[in-house]
């Protein structure tokens, strides 16, 4: 997915707010928006949008000497995530249909994204988590995921944001663990998810965890490790969390699902949704489909 215009201003906005994040001094404030409106004025529209926020959170990082600004907001995230699926675990496991509960809850996660929207509170998550559970769902579709996962050999699952890694446990715990394989990022970017957010979660107990080399908020092959590039080409099916995700690899060749909140009106359009909805769509590229299920309105 390529960028589109109105993406411009939220580069803008993400850079101050994550600057304002990191750090009192206005000067460094306007000198990350000064950096970033230059870096603007050169784009390549071409590129994913991620490719560009791997540039504005490394500059970021570099003027306020803070490899990860976000670890305080990860962990916080992380904790509520985890005293909310204590309760959400016997919703699984007591569903008609424990995948389908799962994969709702695991949408109702992608809600935690400082990407989009700095200030999340505890009941912005709750009231999200009561939608997805609530949402119509095209049982067909979720057939589909089920019947994939089943017959994959080897699932690699890209994990998006801290706190939501917890949601993805849940989802996890009801597929082949033994088949799965967790990739996380190789580096701090905005609030997704590394390795000490999969630890905290548990996840490294459950299945293998790798991390894919790369400070991308999205996976761009050509910046991620070679090891990853292997694992990711071998895999038989790739689950691929958050809106990152989907704008860095819908134009990749595998057989891809994508599991997202669309919460911004530029991946809204993209996916042909409204804002808010619940996606869970594949990217089949071996006969040439494109399905989703959504949000019933």
């Amino acid at each position: 997915m390529r960028i589109f215009l109105d993406c411009i201003p939220c580069f803008v906005r993400q850079a101050l707010d994550s600057a304002r994040l990191a750090t009192d001094d206005e000067r460094i404030h306007e000198q990350v928006v000064r950096e970033v409106l230059r870096l603007a004025a050169d784009l390549d529209m071409s590129q994913s949008p991620p490719a560009i926020g791997q540039q504005i959170h490394r500059l970021i990082r570099k003027l306020i000497d803070n490899n990860d600004p976000y670890r305080e907001l990860k962990q916080r995230f992380n904790r509520l995530a985890l005293r909310l699926c204590a309760e959400l675990e016997e919703r699984v496991r007591t569903s008609e249909d424990p995948l389908e509960t799962a994969v709702r809850l695991a949408i109702a996660g992608n809600i935690i994204d400082l990407g989009v929207k700095t200030s999340i509170e505890e009941s912005d998550v709750a009231r999200t988590i009561r939608d997805c559970l609530t949402a119509d769902f095209d049982n067909q579709q979720i057939e589909e995921f089920r019947n994939a996962v089943s017959q994959a050999g080897k699932i690699l699952y890209l994990a998006d944001n801290a706190g939501e890694i917890v949601f993805d446990r849940l989802l996890i715990e009801q597929m082949p663990t033994e088949r799965i394989t967790l990739a996380v990022k190789g580096g701090p970017v905005i609030n997704d998810a590394t390795i000490e957010d999969a630890e905290f979660a548990g996840l490294t107990e459950m299945v293998e965890v790798i991390d894919n080399g790369s400070d991308v908020p999205g996976t761009i092959l050509e910046t991620c490790s070679q090891a990853f590039r292997e694992r990711f080409e071998d895999a038989d099916l790739i689950i691929a969390k958050g809106q990152g995700n989907y704008e860095t690899l819908s134009d990749a060749d595998k057989d891809i699902f994508f599991i997202l909140k669309a919460k911004c009106p530029v991946i809204a359009g993209d996916l042909g949704c409204e804002v808010g909805e619940m996606i869970l769509q594949r990217s089949n590229s071996r006969n040439g489909v494109v399905d989703s299920v959504k949000e019933a309105e």
